[in-house]
């Protein structure tokens, strides 16, 4: 029996690093399962589009289709345009079978991600001494998901026994350049902001240029293309393709 195709959806962005980043991130995840028939896809902005993607694997024989969500938190996009994409794509192919993992989300195992980023970022910047972190994400309306970003950030804090912000670059305060000044304003001068994104794009680099201009000493890069987050994306669709197999 032939194993259920991964698709890895991302939500997509109008910057070209964005779609490259993302195009990496699943090669190396075929890298880990040559096995598998493995796309990524987008919800907008980018190409190849989710529903593009799913006709293709009908076409090549898939019945069965294991979304994972590469999202790093449970809001808007996760609980809204992934299930409406999804039923788009059933509706259009009867008898396909199509299981949305649970999204990527912050996994401790990133604060490996975000330590390397980091390191990269202060010897890029030639910084040898820290007082404080930011640590800087999309932010959204759903408070349980800028609840997760601000657990993520005390754990980071605990293991560098630093202090640290959470920020968000949208909808929720604070944003970078504001943390960064409150640290500031407590006398630390030494503060780096780490990006919680996945890709390159536009938040991003509105973080990282909010930060700088506040005194920031270093920002580091999104995650991006990591193996930790590759083993992720299978480890979600590990869970999918069990809940694929009929009871």
């Amino acid at each position: 029996m032939t194993a259920p195709a991964l698709v890895a959806l991302a939500h997509g962005s109008r910057d070209p690093r964005s779609a490259a980043t993302i195009n990496a991130l699943v090669a190396e995840v075929r890298a880990m399962r040559p096995d598998l028939r493995i796309e990524a896809a987008f919800l907008e902005l980018s190409k190849p589009a989710f529903g593009k993607v799913v006709d293709k694997l009908v076409r090549a024989g898939h019945d069965e289709i294991v979304v994972v969500p590469l999202l790093l938190t449970e809001a808007y996009h996760a609980t809204v345009d992934v299930p409406r994409a999804i039923a788009e794509a059933t509706e259009r192919h009867p008898g396909l079978k199509v299981r949305a993992t649970e999204v990527l989300g912050l996994e401790p195992r990133f604060l490996e991600v975000l330590d390397m980023r980091m390191r990269e970022a202060l010897r890029t910047a030639r910084v040898r001494e820290l007082d404080a972190l930011v640590l800087a994400a999309a932010g959204t309306s759903d408070a349980l998901a800028n609840q997760s970003v601000a657990r993520l950030a005390r754990l980071w804090g605990a293991h560098h026994k630093l202090p640290v912000t959470a920020a968000f670059a949208s909808t929720a305060p604070p944003a970078a350049g504001e943390a960064v000044r409150a640290f500031r304003a407590e006398g630390r001068r030494h503060i780096a902001v780490a990006s919680l994104f996945l890709a390159p794009g536009f938040l991003p680099d509105r973080v990282a240029e909010l930060a700088l201009e506040a005194g920031a000493i270093a920002v580091s890069e999104p995650l991006g293309a990591h193996p930790e987050v590759a083993r992720t994306v299978l480890a979600r669709y590990a869970v999918g393709a069990v809940e694929l197999v009929p009871v």
